[in-house]
């Protein structure tokens, strides 16, 4: 979930959030206050910065299908790097965002100074190993190159997919921060590092490639079909979510998406939309 950027018009458990919403008083009352002091305008549109797909495609299902009964207005913008939707949230350019998990924000926050929180878990993309040269695990063998993500979490999550499928070992420990340098043995294999964002685009010129699931979807691959290996989705820290600037969370528009982004109808979209690429994740974030 960096430079390029294309803009068109982005849980608490069941339980905790249908109180929290009850909570959720008027634009007049304490609870409608920003982050910035002022009072949250619930008449203007709630803006949301998320990756196309299945971020935006959600995000889109919810504005076109069930916004409107909520009262809530709701405009998309979407981005294609992993960068960019925090910052403009940060900076209050839009109003949240939906395209990141847990250890990829802790990693950006404690980077970069943000306070961005998360509100509502949403659903998760099953990272995935891919391939146009190979057709089985099996017939990756050494001297051959794998592409993986470059920043932090995901390349540590990326390690950790190929070490669970036998490909590499890695240190004694290591966990989601896992870094090329914390491999012990590469089995001869070769690693190329790169943006999120282009591993699809270099799929014909490495042996395989470890992809995120959004980005596959986006260039066409079937997380649930086409992976070589792919991450399961049991006890899987990295569930995807509606995010906004710490102090925005009680905004009344944020409560009403988190609760329709919980929704027995989104949960029916991502299901019969995705078939397992994408999979329902609602829970509340990790603290």
């Amino acid at each position: 979930m960096r430079k390029n950027i294309k803009l068109t018009a982005l849980a608490a458990t069941a339980t905790a959030l249908a109180l929290g919403l009850t909570a959720c008083g008027s634009s007049s009352d304490p609870s409608s206050t920003k982050a910035d002091g002022g009072k949250t305008d619930e008449s203007k549109p709630l803006v949301i910065a998320a990756s196309p797909s299945p971020h935006a495609d959600i995000l889109n299902f919810v504005k076109d299908k069930l916004a409107a009964k909520e009262g809530l207005k709701l405009e998309v913008k979407e981005f294609t790097d992993y960068v960019l939707p925090n910052t403009a949230t940060q900076q209050g350019q839009v109003d949240g965002n939906y395209f990141q998990h847990k250890p990829y924000l802790d990693d950006f926050n404690k980077k970069n100074g943000t306070t961005i929180v998360p509100v509502a878990n949403v659903h998760l993309e099953p990272l995935g190993l891919y391939s146009k040269k190979v057709k089985t695990l099996a017939d990756i063998k050494a001297g051959q190159t794998i592409a993986v993500p470059n920043d932090t979490t995901n390349e540590g999550r990326a390690l950790q997919l190929l070490a669970a499928n036998n490909l590499i070992t890695l240190k004694e420990g290591v966990g989601t921060g896992a870094k090329l340098s914390d491999i012990t043995d590469k089995k001869g294999l070769e690693f190329k590092e790169l943006e999120a964002a282009t591993v699809p685009r270099a799929l014909n010129d490495v042996d395989a490639a470890v992809i995120n699931g959004n980005y596959a979807i986006e260039a066409d691959l079937s997380p649930a079909k086409d992976a070589l290996a792919l991450e399961k989705a049991e006890d899987n820290p990295y569930a995807n979510f509606l995010a906004v600037k710490d102090g925005n969370q009680d905004d009344p528009r944020i409560q009403k998406l988190a609760k329709l982004l919980n929704s027995d109808d989104v949960k029916k979209f991502i299901e019969e939309k995705y078939r397992g690429s994408v999979v329902p994740a609602f829970a509340a974030p990790a603290s």
